[in-house]
């Protein structure tokens, strides 16, 4: 945990530096995320899919301007992913895992007030705490439990996000809503249980930004 501590310092630092602060927004961003799980129990094993977990989300956001059309955005983020897995007598076992997660963005505009953006960059993140919400059978195969005592999850993230979406300018504040893909390259299991394992989330969000320092092109 102190190394995330210090490594979102550095972060916001460099965001902080004095080439940058000419133009800059903050904000907040809020909305619905659906994570999917895929995974392998042995190496021989055919891929499984299973249900995730849907849960809200939200972020403290930095956006950066460099050009009239093209900037950068950090967020600081929590984020819920997880599983959902059932069997044919419709019993359940399900899974979630609560992060600080730290997406770093390269945004592109077109259009004036009414824009059209996309956004691509990437992510790591910090696993906060793991719960069980359900085990109710145990069979060869399974995803294993990552909230019990002896579990010890990998506590690391990191993985490619894009997105994209419509924003509005009204005067300093932008408003804007956007639909997310997100791919985890993390290992989540630690402790050899299972073979692999692949994490994928889609976020569907809005986002209200104000703009803290006048752009440099205004002053032009």
């Amino acid at each position: 945990m102190p190394k995330l501590i210090s490594f979102l310092g550095v972060l916001l630092l460099l965001f902080m530096a004095e080439e940058l602060v000419a133009q800059t927004s903050v904000g907040v961003r809020g909305g619905y995320t659906v994570s999917n799980v895929s995974y392998r129990a042995s190496p021989g094993s055919r891929t499984e899919r299973v249900l995730g977990v849907t849960s809200p989300t939200y972020s403290f956001v930095i956006e950066q301007f460099l050009a009239k059309n093209a900037g950068a955005q950090l967020e600081i983020q929590y984020l819920q992913l997880g599983y959902t897995q059932r069997d044919t007598l419709d019993r359940t076992n399900q899974s979630r895992l609560n992060y600080i997660k730290v997406p770093l963005m390269s945004n592109f505009y077109f259009g004036n007030r009414g824009r059209f953006h996309i956004k691509i960059g990437t992510h790591v993140g910090y696993l906060m705490n793991a719960t069980d919400d359900l085990r109710e059978y145990e069979v060869p195969g399974l995803i294993p439990t990552y909230g019990g005592e002896a579990d010890q999850p990998n506590k690391f993230l990191y993985g490619l996000s894009a997105g994209a979406g419509l924003s509005n300018l009204f005067g300093k504040s932008t408003l804007a809503g956007e639909v997310r893909f997100s791919y985890d390259f993390n290992r989540l299991e630690a402790q050899d249980r299972i073979f692999d394992m692949t994490s994928t989330n889609l976020e569907f969000t809005l986002s209200y930004l104000f703009q803290v320092i006048k752009p440099k092109w205004k002053n032009e």
